[in-house]
């Protein structure tokens, strides 16, 4: 099975697929005139609440969409995703990271103002944006067949990425913390972990969007703090480290290590951006469904607090993780994906490896969580509304089918599906993107009016 996986990860990761990663966002960068920088204060204000207004159309504040956004974002790809990128690609992966990362806000940006801007509000008032229906409704009904391919691809990737890949990752984390490291769960926790998930997750999730969000805005916030702070304080700590470290990264950036497979292009640039990806879901589209549910009447104030979700996810809490590692260098000893993170924050601070596996578990349950919506949000469209509550329950089986999974094979799965997910998201955000420029001057324009006072 890992051998066919990992055939498909090498086909649907070649050159191409990068480039149009990179190059969409590149693109979009430029024609919304770096968007992801002039904006960003005012996104900033956005997510304080300061425009929140409670007749406006949608479901949740623009804190809680950004929140369940990131819940689905800030997680095991931050810890796991991190260490792996640099375990196939040397450091110089984490460039390429950040590089996914810096185009990615446009590119997020855009597909969240799309969302919001060709979502529909039913009869209850429950919000449907996504992807899937901006393809529909903003390329027409021929394209129908793209906006399914999409969803059909976002469903089974909701029991990859968002499913299996976060309960293996909680299993492994509960057992370092059980027994120590490098001692492999037996078959006994790893049900009892995964059935003890299920019911959890399940008790968020059967409450819909709302109950998903008031969970993540507790959750995030607190979780991400206290991880960031241990990780700043392990770097202060280290500090004669910090810049042999950076440059360590950039030069291993555009100079292969011997001991990465695959070179330059193959290796590390392929790590970086697939991993990039993966951290922060940037050109996935699966946040547009989050922030779809937004409550606003403007299109681009929500893209504007989307793009917070990259600056955050691996902009700052990835590249934490990333000098940690670098900086210990622990990497050159340590070759298992999870088991990295943690023993190099036990060699920056000894006894600190615990943050890691607490982190995990916390940030694998809230990823659960939040990508069931986006699961669920896919299979409304495929299906309808009656499909949504048996989908749910399929999905809490799959917590426990991922508890006693190799994680490798989870791992590849994600990619593959990662991978479909974004063709034609990327597809759909090019032809869409005069659109998403119209907005964008017409938001500015008002913005800089209302400033000004004319």
């Amino acid at each position: 099975m890992n051998e066919w996986l990992l055939k498909g990860v090498d086909f649907v990761w070649g050159i191409p697929l990068m480039l149009f990663l990179v190059g969409t966002g590149l693109f979009l960068t430029i024609r919304l005139r770096c968007v992801q920088f002039r904006g960003l204060s005012h996104a900033v204000r956005v997510v304080s609440g300061i425009f929140d207004r409670q007749n406006d159309p949608g479901e949740i504040s623009h804190f809680r969409a950004l929140s369940t956004a990131l819940s689905a974002t800030i997680g095991t790809g931050n810890i796991v995703g991190v260490a792996a990128a640099i375990l196939a690609g040397g450091p110089g992966a984490v460039f390429w990271m950040w590089v996914t990362a810096c185009v990615g806000m446009a590119t997020k940006f855009s597909s969240c103002t799309l969302a919001v801007h060709f979502r529909k509000i039913d009869e209850h008032g429950e919000a449907h944006g996504g992807p899937m229906h901006f393809i529909e409704r903003g390329m027409g009904r021929q394209f129908k067949w793209l906006a399914v391919a999409f969803a059909g691809f976002t469903a089974l990737a909701s029991f990859g990425i968002g499913n299996m890949f976060q309960i293996n990752s909680m299993v492994s984390a509960v057992s370092e913390l059980m027994y120590g490291q490098g001692i492999e769960p037996h078959l006994g926790l790893k049900w009892g972990i995964g059935i003890v998930s299920a019911m959890a997750v399940a008790s968020v999730i059967l409450g819909g969007i709302k109950r998903i969000a008031v969970i993540a805005g507790f959750l995030v916030p607190f979780m991400c703090a206290a991880y960031v702070c241990i990780g700043l304080f392990i770097l202060v700590l280290n500090a004669e480290s910090i810049l042999p470290g950076i440059k360590l990264i950039l030069y291993h950036a555009f100079n292969a290590p011997e001991s990465v497979t695959g070179g330059l292009l193959g290796g590390v640039i392929r790590s970086g951006v697939a991993r990039g990806l993966f951290s922060n879901e940037a050109g996935l589209g699966s946040a547009a469904m989050a922030h779809g549910a937004a409550r606003t009447s403007e299109p681009v104030r929500e893209g504007l607090v989307a793009m917070l979700g990259p600056l955050i996810d691996t902009l700052v809490v990835c590249t934490i993780t990333a000098l940690v590692i670098v900086n210990t260098g622990v990497y050159e000893t340590v070759k298992i994906k999870g088991q990295l993170t943690a023993a190099a924050f036990d060699a920056g601070l000894p006894g600190a490896g615990w943050v890691v596996s607490v982190g995990i578990i916390l940030f694998s349950f809230s990823t659960l969580v939040a990508w069931s919506y986006y699961g669920d949000r896919a299979v409304d469209y495929l299906f309808g509304p009656h499909a949504v509550t048996p989908y749910r329950f399929v999905y809490t089986g799959f917590i426990i089918l991922g508890a006693v999974r190799p994680l490798d094979e989870v791992i590849n799965f994600c990619d593959i599906m990662n991978a479909l997910m974004a063709i034609p998201n990327l597809i759909a955000i090019i032809v869409l993107s005069p659109v998403v420029a119209d907005l964008t001057r017409n938001y500015m324009r008002n913005l800089s009016h209302a400033t000004t006072g004319e």
